[in-house]
């Protein structure tokens, strides 16, 4: 009999001179998915790709899900015996999830806040910018937040790589989906706190680093504008102008940001779910 296509290493140990049958298709699937997000961060990080990253993570982990309903998938995570390492994992992506929802909703609290004054004016300019100065004070809280979010990723212990992991064991495949999940949400948490990578790969190395160094900090990234950034400096040029002029203008920044936050809540939110989801199926395996 050829030994389980989702054999781990250890129980290919016991039968080394035997070779895996054929890979099960979600498991290719998979791989694939991890591929194409792969090459996606060696791409631009505006907000159209943080969509298109948001959605491809998507689709690896209802593919992830799947391949947790298989059989073979739960007698190769039985065999593997990393049960404490891969519950950290995915308690790590619930958190910076979690780190990055709170962020985005935070931030459209404010946004609406903001919108409400700027419609009725009852106060004139100076009632707007009282709400304009509470908005940029609750960037800051976004912001420290965020910064803290990004510092806790240095304290995972995880040797991982993507490119030195093998994907050709269901482990080592786990372990590749966490840290391409890690990278696309910090990329994310930046692009929130109004700060995106410069460089194509930049991200991804950050998140490779992070998870074997502590040695590495976010502020190594150099960065340009996201539109979060660019309503920031818009509201801070409102504060030291004499006068109001281009509300108008402003008032379009506000929407196209809000239209922008709900996409993103949409993603984060059906990850969050998928997440859960997730880590559910592997606390009934290993407990079994």
């Amino acid at each position: 009999m050829e030994a389980s296509p989702l054999n781990t290493k250890s129980h290919f140990h016991a039968r080394s001179n035997s070779l895996p049958s054929r890979p099960h298709p979600l498991f290719l699937q998979c791989n694939e998915h991890l591929d194409r997000l792969k090459a996606s961060h060696e791409t631009s990080s505006s907000s159209s790709w943080l969509n298109h990253k948001l959605g491809g993570l998507q689709n690896l982990h209802e593919c992830v899900e799947n391949l947790f309903q298989l059989s073979l998938t739960q007698e190769a995570l039985y065999l593997e015996g990393q049960e404490d390492e891969l519950l950290n994992g995915s308690l790590r992506l619930l958190d910076v999830c979690t780190a990055a929802k709170d962020s985005l909703l935070h931030t459209k609290e404010c946004i609406r806040e903001l919108q409400s004054i700027m419609r009725r004016r009852k106060g004139g300019e100076v009632e707007v910018r009282v709400e304009i100065k509470k908005f940029l004070s609750s960037r800051k809280v976004v912001k420290k937040a965020i910064s803290k979010a990004l510092a806790n990723l240095k304290g995972a212990t995880k040797n991982c790589n993507m490119s030195s992991t093998n994907k050709d064991n269901l482990v080592g495949l786990l372990e590749n989906v966490e840290v391409v999940t890690l990278s696309t949400f910090q990329e994310l948490l930046q692009f929130i706190s109004g700060r995106i990578a410069q460089s194509k790969s930049s991200s991804w190395l950050l998140v490779s680093k992070l998870m074997q160094s502590k040695k590495v900090g976010c502020s190594q990234l150099l960065a340009e504008e996201s539109e979060f950034a660019q309503l920031d400096e818009a509201l801070q040029s409102c504060m030291f102008s004499s006068k109001f002029e281009n509300m108008n203008k402003l008032q379009n920044q506000l929407e196209k940001l809000e239209s922008l936050i709900q996409d993103f809540e949409e993603g984060l939110e059906f990850m969050f779910r998928r997440l859960i989801k997730i880590r559910v199926a592997l606390l009934n395996i290993l407990n079994h």
